[in-house]
Order: structure tokens, then sequence, then C-alpha cells
């Protein structure tokens, strides 16, 4: 059950909306306008709004922009009449999650979204209970995270090692951070990049070195590994290993001990093992550059974080959190207008996070106030529509048809099946193959 804001200048449907939701059990409050429901908003607790998109003064786009400006979190299902869908296109771009056509005359319809929408609030709430104390949250309610917080939820508690993978920047070592706070141990948690090291430095830097073991060892050092004792160690960019030190890494995740360089006491490793890669260790392996006995002891339990083009959701409040982040750092209060929130939804953001947040720092840089618009972002991202047009891949196409499908039929595979044009048993091994749950 939720708390929801039915919002409509027509009483004869607003009377209808609140009566069907109230007889399902939800919490309901009701108003005629924009401005009434922002009174109600800064009065109640609120999970879901359902608002007219055309009223007089405040119309529902503009509602949704200043509710979702209050509350990132709150979930905005908007009404309008048959033929608009283009407006409804455009509500869902600002950060509502559905919409109902007007008028609604199966009750059942209504039920469906308002149950889907209570679903997604309260996983929503779930993923900031597993965020970090400061900065930004790996997700803020998109879709294409559920899977990824029901993962994270699971795996963390465990012994499990967790194999992460996904694009450049999509957030692999904020997800292991939260797997490593969620952990119960005691421990530190000790990243290393395995792309920023030459090989005789990372093994060094991996396992540490014994006085005298190789040109400039003046003392014996302890490895990163030993650091992690009884926490989390987080091996970013696995894929960069050479086989020497693959070969080394199998040792110590198959035996959990390991010598230092130029050592001859044997150690114990007591750590979490995450290990992260952006790219196709399968590919790597076929090619002979990666070993599969490795892969198959990291690729316990894999995790795969989607690019932001697939969690478009997310891009509104992430960048509202990273600019109040680098305001920080500036020693500036700052804020993003809503048309340049519009802007930054409509870029693909091949970088993911990292180039959006780079995008942001430079935007609060240059800005002359305290609100970033469109202008202080750069003529590429400021023009969208002037970039190429978004190409996806074959298997990026595949499998946002086949989420798309399962979220339209709510989860019924049958359905999902018929839709696609595809039989159960070939979408079983789609679903499979592409890890989605």
């Amino acid at each position: 059950m939720a708390s929801v804001l039915v919002v409509d200048d027509e009483p004869g449907i607003r009377d209808f909306l609140v009566e069907v939701l109230v007889r399902d059990g939800h919490e309901v409050q009701a108003a005629p306008d924009g401005p009434s429901a922002l009174e109600v908003l800064s009065k109640h607790h609120v999970e879901v709004m359902l608002t007219d998109m055309r009223m007089p003064g405040m119309g529902g786009m503009e509602l949704l922009h200043e509710a979702k400006r209050r509350d990132h979190a709150l979930e905005v299902i908007v009404l309008t009449a048959f033929g608009s869908v283009d407006l409804a296109v455009d509500a869902m771009k600002a950060g509502a999650i559905d919409f109902l056509t007007k008028p609604v005359k199966q009750p059942a319809e209504l039920r469906k979204v308002i149950r889907l929408a209570a679903r997604h609030r309260t996983m929503q709430t779930r993923m900031e209970a597993l965020a970090p104390a400061e900065g930004p949250m790996l997700s803020y309610g998109a879709r294409a995270m559920e899977a990824v917080l029901r993962d994270l939820e699971k795996v963390a508690p465990t012994r499990a090692t967790v194999l992460l993978t996904g694009e450049s920047g999509t957030g692999k070592e904020v997800a292991a951070r939260q797997i490593h706070h969620h952990s119960g141990r005691s421990g530190a948690f000790v990243a290393v990049n395995c792309a920023a090291l030459s090989s005789s430095l990372l093994e060094s830097e991996l396992f540490g070195h014994e006085r005298g073991a190789f040109t400039g060892a003046v003392g014996t050092r302890r490895g990163k590994i030993e650091l992690a004792e009884g926490g989390t160690f987080f091996l970013d960019e696995v894929g960069e290993l050479d086989p020497a030190l693959q070969a080394k890494l199998l040792r110590v995740l198959q035996e959990r001990s390991y010598e230092r360089v130029g050592g001859q006491k044997t150690l114990t490793a007591d750590v979490r093992w995450v290990a992260a890669t952006n790219r196709d260790l399968q590919e790597m392996i076929d090619e002979g550059t990666f070993r599969s006995d490795l892969y198959y002891r990291l690729n316990v339990f894999p995790i795969r974080l989607p690019p932001l083009r697939e969690r478009v959701e997310d891009i509104g409040p992430l960048a509202e959190a990273l600019v109040q982040q680098v305001g920080r750092e500036l020693g500036r209060r700052m804020e993003l207008s809503s048309e340049t929130v519009d802007h930054l939804r409509a870029r693909r953001w091949p970088g993911n996070v990292r180039e959006l947040r780079n995008a942001l720092e430079r935007a609060c840089i240059v800005a002359d106030g305290s609100t970033i618009e469109p202008a202080d972002l750069g003529a590429v991202v400021a023009r969208p529509s002037q970039a190429p047009p978004p190409v996806m891949t074959m298997e990026e196409a595949e499998r946002h048809a086949i989420a798309s499908a399962l979220a339209h039929h709510d989860g019924n595979r049958r359905l999902a099946a018929k839709t696609l044009g595809i039989g159960l048993r070939t979408l079983y091994d789609k679903l499979k193959r592409y890890d989605i749950h």
C-alpha cells in the first residue's frame, strides 16, 4: 500500500480516482490544482502522485518539475487526454514513471500502475539504505537497476566472490564499496587498479615485497592484499592483468595463501574478493589472453551495471547530487535549472557517470550564478539534437526489447514472449544470456 496524492481540476474524475484507490487500501490525499498539490506535499508524506497534465494556472508539467525538485524520490504518474501521447512522453522524460489516458474507465489499469509505482518507490528506498554516507547514490530508482539492487542486497552478507561488469564510469567501485559496507566484515576496503601500474609494480603492490627483493627494495613492504585482511579487496580492471599475474592471483583465490615478492614465508589471505572489468572476459578467454580457470573463480556472482543510457530516470537526480558535491568542493551552492536537466537527460553519455560529473564540474566553474543553465554546459551538451543519432548494438537492442516487454506485462514471461514473437523457451534462454531477472 502507498500514500497517494491525486491532482485533477475535474471533481468527478478526482473523486472516482480517490474512491478506487481508497478501496484498495491506499492512503489518499486529493488536490484540485498545482498550488494545492504542492501544499499537500509540504505537509504530508506522499510516495506517489497522480496528476492531470492540463489544469488551469499551474499545469501538470510545471507541477511535475517542482514536485520532483522538492523530492526526487516521488513517483509521478500523469493523466493525459486521448491523443496526447507526445505530452506523456515529455512528462516521462522529465521524470514521470508512467501515464494513463483519460478517461480512466478500468479501475484495474489504475491499480496496476499505482502498484508498480509503489514497488518502484520501495526499491528506491532500499537503494538509499545501501548508499554510502556521502556522495551520490548508485541509482535513484531506475527500473534497469532493480536487478542490481536485489543482487547487491543478497550477495553483500556472504563471502561469495563478485564480478562487476559494465562500461567504464557506470559505478563499479561504488557498488563494490556498498558490498563491503553491508558485508559485516571488520577489515578495510582496499582497491587496486590493475591498469594503473606496470606488471612488476602491480605484483609488489598486490603481494608486498621483502627487503632486497629487487633494486630499490630497501625495506619490507606489506601488500594491498595483506592490508585488506579481514576486509574486502577490490580488484579493478582485472582484464588488464598479464598472464603471469593471472596465475599468481588464481593461486591466492584457490588456496587463500601467497608469499611476498622475494619472500619465503607463506601468508594467509582472509579477504572478500570483488573484481571489476569493462572488458569482455569471455572473449579474452577465446583469444587466449585471459585464463578460463581464473574467470570461473572470479565469476561466482556476476553483476552487470547498466550504462546511463539504459537508466535515463537516474540522470536528473544523479546530476543534482553531483552538482551539490562539486559545489561543496568549490565552496559554492550550485543547482540545476529544469531546462538543464532536460538537456542532460537527452544525452547518451558514453563515458557514463564519470563523463557526466566532468561536464557538471566544468559547468559549475563557468556559471555566473548559483544556477547552471544549458549554456553553461557547452555546445556539445547544450545542443543534444545536433549530436549524431544514438546507435544500439544488436545485443543492446535485443536486451532492451526483452526488458521493455517484461515491464509492459508486469513480469509475465509468457505474454512477453508472445509480444516479442518468440517461443517461451527462447525467451528463457535469452533471459539467462543477458542476466535479466
